[in-house]
């Protein structure tokens, strides 16, 4: 009888971890019942609605006392994520070695599933990392280059990305060909111009970044990517901040290889992220973190990684069910209509520039913003100590300005208070 109770509890425990249910907390279930209230309502008219936008609000524990409008660094993680990561941490040190490997390792499977699922692909081709770095230096660190070999990327992509691009420069002798964006830009075939133009018979690889984070302009990265294939081109993308973020699949980009951060737009614990490596690619590519078969086409020799955060990477599941509870199109609806909410307040005003394009093809939730005479650290600072407004200010290359990125649970009057700041600001 000892043994059958036994038996029982592992079976529950193995079950409760494995299946991506939440046990503590109904966040999600209540936003999808808030959802079907208005399912009537096409993404753009449920962008407005404020009741439901409040029940969304209400799942988050963001302080009261800061008004959070930098959501581009890390988003934070709606109550039930937190709840789950709580819980396989105490799980996993009621007994690390066997709750760890033999319970919590058990629910990598039905997460790359659900993973897949939402990015459009096969679980076969996604592999769960710590974060978009990880998942982007697997591939630039993992491709075969030879001296010579020439890389296209740009000089506003991420500066991690580029000291990883700049190692394999120094260390192996490729040659690393940038394009320099001057954004905002509202003209695909302008940007796609400037990136074939980078193109020489030794180029090997593109990068693209599918949205700068420090602006928010969106590329048009499936046109890059034709124009790159159509030479043999090697194409990874960048999607730190449009996976659950914006509506597409990843296939739709027509890329070889992807990363995102889930700690981002999909709200999951912080430290998650993801690769995407087409099928037929995989076989070829090396894993960060060597095994025992390197040139296995199985994607899971890209997680790899001895000892890691079950919790963290267990709780992803909680944060794609709270996802799929409001949906990808009312998702990107909201974050865009916050955009346009407060920038068209302001767009006009004297001394203020607006560094984003408001058209929909071009920008979302992320804007950049800055006001003449005023260096981007003192309006960041201003905004803060006056209005305990925070974003953040960014000086890159030929990007001068203060982003600012609200998130699902940013409330109208709390941008209302930011149009005040940049009234305030204008006028000093």
């Amino acid at each position: 009888m000892a043994n059958r109770r036994q038996f029982i509890r592992q079976l529950g425990l193995a079950a409760g971890a494995t299946s991506l249910a939440p046990a503590a907390g109904t966040s999600a279930r209540a936003v999808a019942a808030a959802g079907r209230a208005i399912a009537d309502l096409t993404p753009v008219e449920a962008a407005r609605n404020e009741e439901y936008w409040s029940t969304v609000a209400r799942a988050y524990t963001v302080s009261p006392q800061i008004i959070n409008l930098n959501n581009g660094g890390v988003s934070p993680q709606p109550l039930v994520v937190q709840e789950a990561l709580d819980r396989y941490n105490r799980m996993s040190n009621e007994g690390p070695t066997y709750f760890m490997w033999r319970i919590l390792d058990q629910g990598r499977e039905p997460l790359r599933e659900k993973l897949a699922a939402l990015a459009g692909c096969s679980p076969e081709e996604i592999a769960v990392n710590r974060n978009c770095t990880e998942a982007l230096d697997t591939v630039i660190f993992g491709l075969d280059l030879k001296r010579g070999d020439e890389v296209v990327l740009t000089r506003q992509d991420y500066p991690n990305m580029r000291q990883a691009w700049r190692q394999r420069e120094l260390r192996d002798g490729i040659k690393l060909n940038y394009v320099n964006l001057a954004l905002p830009i509202e003209d695909e075939d302008a940007i796609v111009a400037q990136f074939t133009a980078a193109f020489t018979p030794r180029t090997r690889v593109v990068m693209i970044t599918h949205m700068i984070n420090w602006t928010g302009q969106i590329l048009p990265v499936r046109k890059i990517a034709r124009a790159a294939r159509q030479r043999g081109l090697a194409v990874i993308v960048d999607g730190a901040h449009t996976f659950a973020h914006l509506d597409y699949k990843i296939p739709d980009l027509e890329c070889d290889y992807y990363g995102t951060s889930l700690h981002k737009w999909l709200s999951a614990s912080f430290g998650s992220g993801m690769l995407y490596v087409r099928k037929e690619k995989i076989k070829d590519l090396w894993p960060l973190f060597p095994n025992s078969d390197p040139k296995s086409a199985d994607i899971r020799k890209f997680e790899t990684l001895g000892t890691r955060s079950f919790p963290i990477e267990q709780s992803i599941g909680q944060a794609l069910q709270f996802h799929n509870a409001i949906g990808t199109p009312r998702k990107e609806a909201r974050l865009r209509y916050l955009k346009n909410y407060w920038a068209e307040k302001v767009k006009d005003l004297p001394r203020f520039k607006l560094n984003t394009s408001l058209k929909p093809e071009f920008s979302c939730a992320l804007a950049n913003f800055s006001i003449e005479g005023m260096e981007p650290g003192a309006i960041e600072s201003t905004l803060f100590s006056k209005y305990k407004i925070h974003t953040s200010p960014v000086v890159w290359e030929n990007i001068k300005g203060v982003r600012v990125t609200p998130h699902i649970y940013t409330s109208l009057p709390d941008l209302d208070k930011l149009v005040d700041a940049i009234g305030y600001l204008v006028k000093k």
